[in-house]
């Protein structure tokens, strides 16, 4: 069951302005980069569904942030189906996020409160999703859509709030661009997650890069 309810979780988006995006099936570096990035300021995280038995490491992962890191909401990422929405809803996931909207998602989320974050590639799909009930709408894929994007889907419709991933870097320009055209936060993975830091346990570097990117977002919000 959910720990946080929808509001805190949406609240807990828009202040901080970044959701990590991560991977690993080892559960030990799993832990410890959660609580890198929580040291960092990190407040809403979303672990990606891309492994054999990844709920299993989701599970672990969510006990341990619930008991060691309080206020750290944690979420599902990579999730294309009602089935596995379901299985992670129930693992005590606060948030489900997708590359693509699934109308058969939305309303399992809707029935327990909480979020559902679809990735939406164009003006349609992002109203069909807020239709559905999705208060926040991932753009996706970010590198391809760039912040163009976001700006026009704004100019009609205003009300949207929107979650880019993909492209997204913890430097200036990069962060400026999107929050100028109009993105309520950004997710961020590899870029967060250098392969070299990770394989070699330097878990203060990624509190140093969460900390940096939250203050630029700070900074050009």
């Amino acid at each position: 069951m959910a720990k946080y309810n929808k509001l805190q979780v949406i609240q807990a988006m828009k202040e901080t302005g970044m959701v990590p995006v991560f991977y690993n099936g080892n559960l030990d570096i799993a832990k410890q980069v959660v609580k890198a990035c929580y040291e960092g300021g990190v407040r809403a995280f979303e672990f990606a569904n891309r492994g054999d038995f990844a709920q299993e490491v989701f599970g672990e992962l969510v006990k341990f942030a619930n008991k060691e890191l309080p206020g750290m909401i944690m979420g599902i990422g990579t999730v294309v189906d009602a089935p596995t929405a379901a299985l992670y809803i129930q693992l005590g996931a606060n948030f489900v996020v997708g590359p693509m909207f699934n109308p058969e998602i939305a309303p399992v989320c809707n029935r327990r409160l909480i979020p559902y974050c679809p990735g939406c590639a164009t003006a349609t799909e992002v109203s069909t999703a807020q239709a559905a009930g999705c208060d926040i709408c991932k753009v996706f894929p970010g590198d391809v859509l760039g912040p163009g994007f976001v700006k026009g889907v704004r100019a009609p419709m205003p009300w949207s709030q929107l979650m880019v991933t993909g492209g997204v870097k913890p430097e200036k320009a990069n962060l400026e661009a999107w929050f100028k055209a109009g993105v309520t936060c950004v997710g961020m993975g590899s870029n967060l997650f250098p392969k070299d830091v990770i394989a070699a346990g330097e878990w203060s570097k990624i509190t140093e890069l969460c900390k940096n990117a939250l203050q630029i977002i700070q900074e050009v919000k």
